[in-house]
C-alpha cells in the first residue's frame, strides 16, 4: 500500500510534498485545521490549514535566527514580548539568555502549544515551565491594543497573512506594538515570508514600518521547509545604530552568554542584513 503524501497548500502552482509515515494528530480547532505527521526525512512536521509551521530537523535554524539576532543586538535585553510561537522553539531559545527577567508570550490557539508539548517535546525542552515566563492564550492584535507595559524587543512569529496570522501584518497592529508595548531604544522583528515567493509582503511591511520607526529593514535566513530561498525577518528600532554593529561588537556578547548554538553565530548576524537586489527592490 502505497504511502500518504501531503502537499503544502501555501502557493498556487508550487509545492513542497512531504511522504508520511503517520498522522499523529489531527483536529480542526476553534481558528484552524492542526495537522501533526511524522514524515522519513524532516521528522515530525506541523502544518495549520494545510501550510507548514514546522519541522522537527530545520527548527533550529528559524528559532535562532528570530531571537538571537535581537537579543544579542540589543546591549540589555531585560523583557521580552512574543506574540504567537505556540511551538515553544522561540520561548526556548529566548530562555537561554540569562540576562532576561521576563517573557510574556501571547499565543492565540491553546491546542497549538498543547500538541506542541506533547509531540514536539524538544521545541519547547521545558521553557513553558520557565518561571519567567508568563503565557497569556489571547489574540495578538487584542494583547497589543491593550498592553500597558513596555518591552525591549518584541519578536512577533506569527504564521503567513492568511486566517489568523492576517491582522498581524496590518499598520494598525504595527503601531499599536510600538507606541503600547515597545520600550524605548527597543527591537521589533517579525516573520515576513519567502520574498522571492511573497514579494508584495516585504513591501507591505516595509512602507508600513517606515512610517513608524527611523530604522525599518529585513535580515535574512535560509531554512529549508520554508522553500522559495531566503526566508525574510522584518526588523524595526527608533535606534539606527542597533542594526549596523560589527561581528566584534556581537561576538563579545555572544561570547559573555555562554551558551552554544547550531546555525547562529556573530559572523552570521552581520551577514544577515546583506540583502540581495531582488529584495532591495521590493523594499519601495
Amino acid at each position: 500500500m502505497s504511502k500518504r503524501v501531503v502537499s503544502e497548500t501555501l502557493y498556487n502552482g508550487y509545492a513542497q510534498s512531504f511522504t508520511v509515515d503517520k498522522v499523529l494528530f489531527e483536529i480542526k480547532t476553534e481558528h484552524q485545521h492542526l495537522e501533526i505527521v511524522e514524515t522519513p526525512f524532516m521528522g515530525r512536521v506541523m502544518l495549520l490549514d494545510g501550510v507548514v509551521q514546522t519541522t522537527e530537523k530545520d527548527e533550529f535554524m528559524y528559532h535562532e535566527m528570530m531571537v538571537h539576532v535581537p537579543l544579542f543586538a540589543h546591549p540589555n535585553p531585560k523583557r521580552v514580548l512574543i506574540i504567537g510561537g505556540g511551538d515553544g522553539g522561540i520561548v526556548r531559545e529566548v530562555m537561554r539568555h540569562k540576562n532576561v527577567e521576563h517573557v510574556t508570550q501571547v499565543e492565540i490557539d491553546a491546542s497549538v502549544v498543547d500538541m506542541c508539548k506533547e509531540y514536539f517535546p524538544k521545541h519547547s525542552a521545558g521553557a513553558f515551565d520557565d518561571p519567567r515566563l508568563n503565557l497569556v492564550i489571547a489574540d495578538g492584535k487584542d494583547f497589543v491594543a491593550n498592553c500597558t507595559e513596555k518591552y525591549d524587543v518584541i519578536i512577533a512569529d506569527s504564521t503567513d497573512p492568511i486566517g489568523p496570522g492576517e491582522v498581524l501584518f496590518t499598520s494598525d497592529f504595527y503601531a499599536d506594538e510600538k507606541h503600547n508595548c515597545l520600550a524605548a531604544g527597543g527591537i521589533m522583528v517579525a516573520q515576513n515570508g519567502v520574498p522571492f515567493m511573497q514579494g508584495q509582503e516585504i513591501t507591505n511591511t516595509y512602507q508600513r514600518l517606515g512610517k513608524l520607526y527611523k530604522d525599518a529593514s529585513f535580515y535574512v535566513a535560509a531554512v529549508p521547509t520554508y522553500i522559495g530561498g531566503f526566508m525574510s525577518l522584518a526588523w524595526a528600532s527608533d535606534d539606527e545604530t542597533l542594526r549596523t554593529q560589527n561581528a566584534e561588537q556581537i561576538q563579545a556578547r555572544v561570547a559573555a552568554a555562554g551558551f552554544a548554538t547550531r546555525y547562529y553565530n556573530a559572523d552570521v548576524h552581520v551577514a544577515a542584513f546583506a540583502l540581495p537586489n531582488y529584495l532591495r527592490q521590493l523594499m519601495q
